[in-house]
């Protein structure tokens, strides 16, 4: 992983386009042009507008996460740290900062935090690539430290050691004469990831004629077709069953956004299974402390489900769709997945991560 100042000229391009989305024109603009800045080699005046703009919208996250690309690139990066890490703590279903951080600490050397940045990242956002190609120059970096402690620690190692020590040189050697270490091009509310398209559901085999349907065979139920929000049914043909499945899922998924949005914490809370895996190192309670003073304190939430596609696999399902998150100054258009499981009557939720 090479210095951020290094590689961000490149790697904002998209920003002034991207930055675009889900922001007013104005703010837009002035997101394009401390990115120019930026690209030009001039991140003191950057900072400079960055810091203009926020004096009058203190909280905004894309030009708080542009002040610490400024920083970094002016080479502060006691402040960048500083600035990316508020933001992981405020916005913790962001990559980028998470990204920007690790980068920040393997510069200073300080490996092992980059590696928990960069495992946070991925957590949040599995399909997002970039922490993925950092985290593996984060390991490939931990290995040889390894080795040359290995070839401190017993000389007669060598012969096994140093190919391995001069393949991770090499490797390192090359990134320097080429792309280098990769920071994030852009926070994810202003350029979420395009999700995959979601696969074309089986035909579903003709029933044969009779007075009642037949049991449900025993092998896995066909693929479940895309279910479009608020209310839906399965675009292709299913098991009575299944399609009441389905149904259910979705509601689970509507109930649980709706109170989101109105900050109905019991109801928010509840549509989490007991065995519901927090983020991070967060006890249950801990994250339940969390949820609800981010969610109390803001002044109006609102949440937009779109392109609901629902899978069930006997008391197990997945939900997946685009989720439209606003909050006081922030705006996130993301892709979302729900794990959730069939207990007590109920579809409850027991993972869920932004992305993919």
């Amino acid at each position: 992983m090479k210095q951020v100042r290094r590689t961000l000229p490149r790697l904002l391009r998209l920003l002034a386009l991207t930055a675009l989305l889900g922001a007013s024109v104005a703010h837009a603009n002035d997101y394009a042009d401390i990115t120019q800045l930026i690209k030009a080699g001039k991140p003191a005046d950057a900072l400079a507008k960055a810091e203009q703009r926020l004096a009058a919208n203190p909280r905004d996250p894309q030009l708080r996460f542009l002040r610490g690309v400024a920083q970094a690139d002016l080479g502060k990066p006691a402040d960048a740290i500083a600035t990316f890490t508020k933001l992981t703590e405020e916005y913790p279903e962001l990559p980028e900062p998470y990204n920007n951080l690790a980068v920040l600490y393997a510069n200073q050397n300080q490996l092992d935090k980059a590696r928990t940045a960069l495992e946070m990242a991925i957590r949040t956002n599995p399909s997002y690539a970039t922490a993925h190609e950092n985290l593996g120059d984060i390991y490939a970096k931990l290995a040889s430290q390894a080795y040359s402690k290995a070839l401190q620690l017993d000389a007669g190692s060598a012969n096994s050691v140093k190919p391995k020590l001069a393949l991770i040189r090499e490797l390192f050697t090359a990134e320097t004469a080429g792309k280098g270490g990769r920071a994030a091009a852009a926070p994810t509310v202003v350029a979420p990831p395009r999700p995959a398209a979601a696969p074309a559901p089986a035909p579903a085999p003709t029933p044969a004629p009779a007075p009642a349907p037949a049991p449900a065979p025993a092998a896995a139920p066909a693929p479940a077709a895309a279910v479009p929000a608020p209310a839906a049914t399965p675009a292709a043909a299913a098991e009575p069953a299944d399609a009441a499945a389905t149904q259910a899922v979705t509601a689970a998924v509507q109930a649980w956004a709706a109170a989101w949005a109105a900050k109905d914490m019991k109801g928010y809370l509840g549509a989490y299974d007991k065995s519901f895996d927090p983020p991070g190192r967060m006890s249950r309670a801990e994250w339940e402390k969390e949820r609800e003073a981010r969610i109390v304190g803001k002044s109006k939430i609102s949440v937009r489900l779109s392109d609901i596609v629902v899978a069930v696999h006997g008391d197990k399902a997945t939900a997946r769709f685009r989720q439209a998150y606003s909050a006081d100054t922030l705006n996130v258009s993301s892709r979302k997945t729900l794990d959730l499981v069939h207990s007590n009557g109920r579809w409850t939720i027991v993972r869920e991560s932004t992305g993919g």
